[in-house]
């Protein structure tokens, strides 16, 4: 991905299966992307579960060399919407690298939002939920030199963040087809909404394959994918769903092979 361009490389996040992975292993996950990325992108070493785990694991992302960590969002089903963003600063106080905010639950205020965004050593916002009126908001309230909002929904919802506001997103894509990831940046960079929504459209049938099963899909598909270009990478582990069946994986590298004579992807 490094070499293919991509801007920054995201090591143990939720398509890299944070929450199935040990401490250990995200260590290990940690290491092999900065080695791997060897300094031709920055890397952020995702971490998180309880505040003492989730700064442990930022200091040992900074001695092993990673640029920033980005934080995910706090699991507890009994999260209070303002402790919650007392989490993230709470983390982002004690790290000694930039901190990247995955905000995916509900119920925020513009004011809480605002609060997380000018935080001095919050670099950037995953901003993971459509409640798109208050990140439309949130953004021109926030410190323009202060947090970056950055869409958390991947390609298919990046044109209507752009228009609200954010910049860039995150992407399971990129992991194999980094060539129509950065064209969608790409475009959207420009200003060229058409152009992107286009590409978008390409991409929608692997995005929607994703979402199916509550979104159990998500990883499975890109893992299958990844596989499918050479790289067996293995099931998923539970609780998300551990393979395709035949049908699905059929329409998938029926996709893929789409792509692949297109020149969008290459297989080994």
């Amino acid at each position: 991905m490094a070499v293919a361009g991509i801007h920054n490389i995201v090591a143990a996040g939720n398509t890299g299966e944070f929450y199935a992975l040990t401490p250990k292993e995200i260590r290990i996950v940690h290491e092999a992307a900065v080695s791997g990325v060897d300094g031709r992108a920055p890397v952020t070493a995702a971490i998180g579960r309880s505040l003492r785990e989730a700064v442990g694991m930022a200091r040992d992302a900074a001695a092993i060399g990673a640029s920033a960590v980005m934080s995910h969002q706090p699991v507890d089903p009994f999260a209070a919407p303002s402790a919650q963003i007392d989490y993230f600063c709470n983390l982002a106080d004690a790290c000694g690298l930039p901190l990247v905010a995955y905000v995916r639950a509900e119920g925020f205020t513009v004011a809480e939002i605002v609060r997380l965004a000018n935080h001095g050593n919050i670099a950037g916002i995953k901003f993971a939920t459509t409640d798109l009126l208050l990140l439309s908001r949130a953004i021109p309230a926030a410190d323009p030199n202060g947090a970056l909002f950055v869409c958390g929904l991947a390609e298919s919802w990046a044109p209507t963040f752009t228009a609200a506001g954010a910049h860039g997103f995150t992407s399971g894509l990129v992991n194999v087809a980094p060539k129509l990831s950065l064209a969608v940046h790409e475009a959207l960079q420009k200003g060229d909404f058409a152009a992107a929504r286009a590409i978008v459209n390409k991409l929608e049938p692997f995005e929607r394959m994703r979402t199916k099963f509550r979104n159990g899909a998500n990883v499975t598909v890109v893992k299958e994918a990844v596989t499918y270009s050479g790289l067996d990478v293995g099931p998923v582990r539970v609780p998300g769903l551990p393979r395709l069946d035949v049908t699905d994986r059929d329409v998938l590298h029926r996709l893929l092979r789409g792509w692949e004579a297109e020149g969008d992807i290459q297989a080994d």
